[in-house]
């Protein structure tokens, strides 16, 4: 059996390659949203965070023979239990992880190691700052006293827990913008122009996550841009491919 950390839309699809290709495979997400998405032929769905004792203890139980971690890309701490729950229980760990997007030359480019870094940087540049990062760091942003007299734009997905969340960190409900991704350049230039936009503040997610349509049309517009780093982390058996997954699977223990 393969556990795969799927939370992104390409870790599903490498689910689903993996089912196609003879694997038992078992995918956890976090949400009742995502288990929707991830619920495919052929593949078992887990709902539900899991700590680093929680995925031991899961790897034990269901006979994990392998696990392919496909989180997204800024998940540092998925990452890190999803190795030491690895190493302490002697299965293979294979990381899967999209590629980063080109960031072009651009005078009105700041990158950021973190988004407490970026929100101080945005409070240097503009006073309205649309955050393209996913509501997990809003609270960072709304809370930094340097963005007290800025005009924060969130969008974030269409779902009630987390609409709900914006609501109780203080956003008002004209600067929320509910939606699913990932956007077109056009949509992007659309919805910046639409809200007077100064600062966009990106993560480098990749090009199925549409970091590159939020940086060209932040570009065509001439507005500043905030891009947050992807944490520093060394990963062990790191694939880029579901090609690349499927070798590694093939070199290591894990069986069909």
């Amino acid at each position: 059996m393969i556990l795969v950390l799927a939370g992104t839309q390409d870790g599903r699809q490498l689910a689903a390659c993996l089912a196609a290709g003879g694997y038992q495979v078992v995918v956890s997400v976090i949400s009742d949203y995502g288990r929707s998405l991830a619920e495919l032929p052929g593949i078992c769905v887990h709902t539900g965070q899991l700590t680093l004792a929680g995925m031991q203890e899961f790897i034990a139980a269901q006979g994990i023979k392998a696990v392919v971690d496909a989180s997204h890309p800024y998940a540092a701490n998925v990452s890190a239990n999803a190795m030491a729950a690895c190493e302490t229980s002697g299965v293979d760990y294979i990381r899967y992880e999209r590629s980063e997007v080109s960031v072009p030359e651009y005078r009105q480019l700041h990158l950021a190691k973190d988004a407490a870094e970026a929100a101080r940087i945005a409070a240097g540049i503009g006073k309205i700052i649309f955050l393209t990062t996913g509501s997990r760091t809003l609270k960072i942003f709304k809370t930094e006293p340097l963005l007290a007299d800025c005009r924060l734009i969130a969008r974030v997905l269409p779902q009630i827990d987390v609409i709900t969340e914006c609501m109780e960190l203080g956003f008002k409900p004209g600067d929320i913008v509910a939606i699913q991704g990932p956007f077109s350049h056009t949509l992007n230039v659309a919805l910046f122009k639409e809200y007077g936009t100064e600062v966009v503040i990106t993560k480098n997610s990749g090009t199925i996550g549409g970091a590159d349509t939020k940086i060209s049309a932040a570009m065509e517009l001439g507005l500043k841009l905030v891009v947050i780093g992807r944490p520093a982390i060394e990963y062990k058996n790191l694939c880029r491919t579901s090609t690349e997954v499927i070798t590694r699977l093939l070199a290591g223990t894990a069986t069909k």
